[in-house]
């Protein structure tokens, strides 16, 4: 049987399993039948046109794991940032898991998605914001129709979250193949602050498909650091869709590390509702053997005097693919918009493959925006200055490597997050680069 119409036939016994007097069961219902009309996306679609699922979807994946499980401390530990304290909020196989996770409800709410749909005192949060942004494409509908589990994540007004918020989804293995469809909602009020680190991880050599969507909200003068670290088994492929709202003055920062998996497609889109806002979406990709990452950005200016930074650095090795499809849209009514997007990728191999797609579509008369995109491969001049010098040509060209990449990294607020990365690019590159870590 076919995925698409494994899914459809799994929906009745998923709405056996669940409230269908619950006010979300006509959300879910919705969405189920725009996905019953739309399917998975293929390359026909303009903006799957570099992506291909299909040898994705030919396995056999359970849409109901085996829930049972449990993981064992020592055996995740590495996937944490534990050098620094954090709220840990942990999914093992699509299910929370209250062993590994560290939440609190002191000053802010930071708890299941699935317990915040059950409690009538998150009620009316749940009726504003849940998947009020969310586009109701292909994979997002899917995932509405089957949203369960997930963070939710309530940050009220002036409050500014001391510690950051790590959001681990585990996958076991146990099963042949499994599809995971995590939900997240953050809602960060006036004047609130938050920093979170979200991470997606295969433990096992089985294959893994995880249909993800985050939806934030940032109120007025709202300041929200988000941190994806993609870094995942060969048999792991994701589709993380991220839909961020932001109001007057607020400032939103995504930075996606992108450095494993089979397939990869991140759709982060961005919506500002209010003038003075900030939208930043910064990224490195290094990925090598047949690993494909496709980062597809839009960021919306709709109100006047905003602003918006695009900064993404790839290298390419072997015959892995990147793709990135950038588009920045300024409304006739956002005048005075500063709109900055730049992609710059690097080719270590001549079999190694990069397609960029800049697009701007400007409707104001009063703004700034520029694009660039470059694709070369390193400076052998830069590469035999350092070898005079007695640098390895090896050591020099992971040097020269994570200089390009470092321009990104230096926007990071999380000591800890950069010398995170700054040790998975050494392993990536297969060096010792003398950074401390």
């Amino acid at each position: 049987m076919e995925l698409r119409e494994k899914i459809l036939s799994s929906y009745v016994a998923f709405e056996d399993s669940v409230n269908i007097n619950s006010d979300l069961h006509d959300i879910r219902a919705k969405a189920f039948q725009n996905f019953e009309k739309l399917g998975f996306p293929t390359k026909k679609l303009e903006a799957w046109k570099y992506t291909s699922l299909n040898s994705v979807l030919k396995e056999d994946y359970s849409i109901f794991p085996d829930r049972d499980v449990s993981v064992a401390f020592a055996d995740v530990k590495k996937y944490f940032i534990h050098e620094i304290d954090s709220y840990k909020i942990v999914f093992i196989d699509g299910k929370y898991s209250s062993f590994l996770s560290t939440t609190t409800h002191d000053g802010k709410d930071v708890c299941l998605l699935s317990a915040a749909f059950s409690k009538d005192k998150y009620k009316p949060l749940i009726e504003k914001y849940f998947n009020k942004i969310a586009k109701q494409d292909n994979l997002t509908s899917l995932n509405t129709a089957f949203a369960t589990e997930g963070a939710y994540i309530h940050i009220p007004k002036n409050i500014e979250v001391e510690k950051p918020i790590q959001i681990i989804n585990f996958t076991t293995g146990k099963e042949h193949a499994t599809m995971l469809q995590p939900r997240n909602l953050i809602v960060v009020e006036q004047n609130a602050h938050v920093q979170i680190i979200e991470r997606h991880q295969n433990l096992s050599n089985n294959a893994v498909l995880t249909n993800s969507v985050t939806e934030i909200y940032a109120d007025t003068h709202a300041t929200v650091d988000y941190y994806k670290i993609q870094n995942d088994t060969n048999e792991a492929s994701l589709v993380d869709n991220t839909y961020i709202e932001q109001q007057k003055e607020s400032t939103c920062s995504v930075h996606t590390f992108s450095f494993g998996g089979n397939i990869t497609r991140n759709n982060l889109n961005f919506y500002q509702k209010g003038e003075h806002i900030n939208s930043i979406l910064k990224g490195i990709t290094i990925i090598e053997g047949k690993q494909h990452v496709d980062h597809h950005t839009l960021v919306n200016h709709i109100e006047p005097n905003c602003e918006s930074h695009q900064d993404y650095k790839g290298i390419y090795a072997d015959r892995s693919t990147g793709v990135f499809n950038g588009k920045v849209i300024v409304e006739k009514e956002a005048q005075k918009t500063n709109a900055y997007q730049q992609n710059n990728n690097i080719l270590i191999s001549d079999k190694a493959t990069i397609n960029a797609k800049p697009q701007l579509e400007i409707f104001a008369d009063d703004v700034k925006c520029s694009h660039g995109c470059t694709i070369g491969q390193l400076d052998d001049q830069a590469l035999f200055y350092m070898q005079q010098r007695g640098i390895p040509k090896k050591e020099a060209k992971a040097l020269l490597m994570y200089a390009f990449a470092n321009t990104v990294l230096e926007s990071v607020k999380i000591p800890e997050v950069t010398k995170r990365i700054t040790k998975l690019i050494a392993n990536k590159l297969g060096v010792n680069i003398g950074f401390e870590l």
